[in-house]
C-alpha cells in the first residue's frame, strides 16, 4: 500500500511555517546528502535566530555577574537576567518573580522541591505520582522515601495511554502528601487533566507539582489557573538554550522550604555563629547563575509570544492527524498511546525491526528521530517493549516532513521484510 491510498483529508492551517522555518538556521541544513527532517523536538526543540542573536548580544555587549555590580555592565547584564525573569512570570501568570527560580532545568527543580519537602514527610507518608512519569519525576521521589520512610505510589494508566482516573481517586488517602504528576506525556503524548486532578488533591490539603517540560512547548500553561504549588520545565524544549530551567512555587511554601544549596548569593548575612537566607527567589539560586541562558530563555518566551498561539496548535493538531491516517501505509507498524488528548508525538513499534535500527536507517535518510526507553521505564514495562521509535513534531515542522517520515519508514520495512 502506497501513501497515495490514504486520503490527505486534512486542512492546511493559516500559518505560515515556512516563513517561521526561516527564523531557524539549523533547519535548512542537510544530513547525510538529505534535508534535515527534524523530529526529536520532545528530546530538545531547535532555537529561532531570536534567541541566538539574544546570546551573542549579552556576549558581546553587556557581559558581567549580576548584582551588586557597581558598573555599567553589571547593570545591563542586570536588568537583562531579570527582565527575562519576569517574561517567565508572565508567561506562567504568576503572582510575583519571588515564585520564579532558576534552575538548571526540571530535573534539578523537582529535585530541589522534593528535597525542600523532605522534612514535612514521615515514615507511612504517600507521594503518589503516575505510571508514565519520566525518570526525573520519580528517582528523586523515590532517593527522599528512602531518607523519611515515605513511599512512592504510581497511578496506573489505561492500554490507551491515558491516566486511570479511578485508579487516582481510589489512591488518595489521608496518607498521601504530595502528587507530582507530568502536564503531557514525553512517550505517549497524552495530556493529563492535571486541574481536575489538581483540585481533588487540594481537597485533601495534598502538596502537588506539575512537570510541565513536555507541556509548554506546545500550550502556555496559568499557574494561578492550575492551582498547582509549584510547576516545573525547560528552557531547551521550550526552544531556548539548555542549561536553565524554571521552577514556579507558591511563594509561602518556598518561605518555609530550606535552602537546597549553600554558597554566594543566597545569603543574607553569613558569620562563624549564624548564616542568614537571602529573600525570594535568591534563596534557591546559589553561586553564579547562567546569565546568558536566562537571557536566551526569556527571548525565546518572546518569540513564542509573538507568534499566533492559537494557529500554532492547529499546525500541530493537523502534522499528528495526518501520521495518524499514515499509519496504516507501514505494514506491521503500531502507536503506543492513543489517547483522545494529546500533542504531536508519535511512539511506534515496527513488527520485526528494532527501536535503534529504525532510528539508524532513518538518520541516513536524513530524518532524526528518537529511539530507546525515553527515561520512561516503568511505561516501558507496562507496554511490555525495551523502548520505541518516538516522532515528534514541532510547530516548524511540515505536512511535508510528515510525508517524508512514512516514507522513509516503508523503505525500512521492505528493507528488513
Amino acid at each position: 500500500m502506497t501513501d497515495l491510498s490514504v486520503a490527505n483529508t486534512t486542512r492546511r492551517p493559516t500559518f505560515d511555517v515556512e516563513a517561521i522555518r526561516q527564523d531557524f538556521p539549523i533547519l535548512s541544513q542537510q544530513v547525510n546528502g538529505k534535508p534535515l527532517v527534524y523530529l526529536d523536538n520532545a528530546a530538545s526543540a531547535q532555537k529561532p535566530e531570536a534567541v541566538l542573536d539574544a546570546m551573542d548580544r549579552y556576549y558581546r555587549e553587556m557581559h558581567s555577574n549580576v548584582h551588586r555590580g557597581a558598573h555599567t555592565l553589571g547593570d545591563r547584564a542586570t536588568v537583562a537576567f531579570e527582565g527575562s525573569r519576569e517574561t517567565v512570570r508572565g508567561f506562567l501568570n504568576a503572582d510575583s518573580t519571588r515564585e520564579i527560580i532558576w534552575t538548571r532545568g526540571t530535573t534539578e527543580a523537582i529535585n530541589l522541591v522534593a528535597n525542600g519537602l523532605a522534612p514535612r514527610l514521615k515514615a507511612g507518608d504517600e507521594i503518589l505520582v503516575s505510571h508514565m512519569e519520566h525518570h526525573a519525576n520519580i528517582v528523586p521521589w523515590q532517593m527522599i522515601a528512602e531518607r523519611t520512610g515515605a513511599k512512592v505510589v504510581p497511578i496506573q494508566v489505561t492500554p490507551e495511554g491515558e491516566l486511570d482516573l479511578e485508579s487516582f481517586t481510589s489512591l488518595l488517602n489521608g496518607k498521601t502528601r504530595v502528587l507530582a504528576i507530568t502536564h503531557v506525556s514525553n512517550v505517549l503524548g497524552t495530556v493529563n487533566p492535571v486541574a481536575a486532578l489538581i483540585e481533588q488533591a487540594k481537597a485533601l490539603g495534598i502538596i502537588t507539582l506539575v512537570d510541565g517540560a513536555q507541556a509548554v512547548p506546545h500550550y502556555q500553561p496559568d499557574v494561578r489557573a492550575l492551582g498547582c504549588d509549584f510547576y516545573v520545565f525547560s528552557s531547551h524544549k521550550l526552544f531556548g538554550p539548555t542549561g536553565i530551567g524554571v521552577l514556579y512555587g507558591k511563594a509561602q511554601l518556598l518561605e518555609e522550604m530550606p535552602p537546597y544549596q549553600g554558597g554566594g548569593e543566597m545569603i543574607e548575612r553569613v558569620s562563624f555563629e549564624r548564616t542568614t537566607w537571602n529573600t525570594l527567589p535568591y534563596k534557591f539560586e546559589a553561586g553564579t547563575p547562567a546569565i546568558a541562558e536566562a537571557v536566551g530563555l526569556g527571548a525565546a518566551i518572546d518569540y513564542l509570544q509573538g507568534l499566533d498561539r492559537q494557529a500554532m496548535e492547529t499546525a500541530e493538531s493537523a502534522l499528528l492527524e495526518r501520521a495518524n491516517q499514515l499509519v496504516e501505509t507501514v505494514p506491521g507498524m503500531e502507536i503506543i498511546g492513543t489517547a483522545k488528548r494529546k500533542v504531536p508525538v508519535m511512539s511506534f513499534k515496527i513488527a520485526g525491526l528494532h527501536p535503534s535500527d529504525i532510528g539508524t536507517l532513518l538518520d541516513q535518510q536524513g530524518i532524526a528521530i528518537r529511539t530507546g526507553h525515553h527515561c520512561a521505564m516503568p511505561l516501558m514495562d507496562f507496554y511490555g517493549v525495551p523502548g520505541t521509535a518516538r516522532a515528534s513534531f514541532a510547530f516548524y515542522n511540515t505536512l511535508d516532513e510528515v510525508e517524508a517520515l512514512f516514507t522513509a519508514l516503508r523503505k525500512v520495512q521492505r528493507l528488513f521484510a
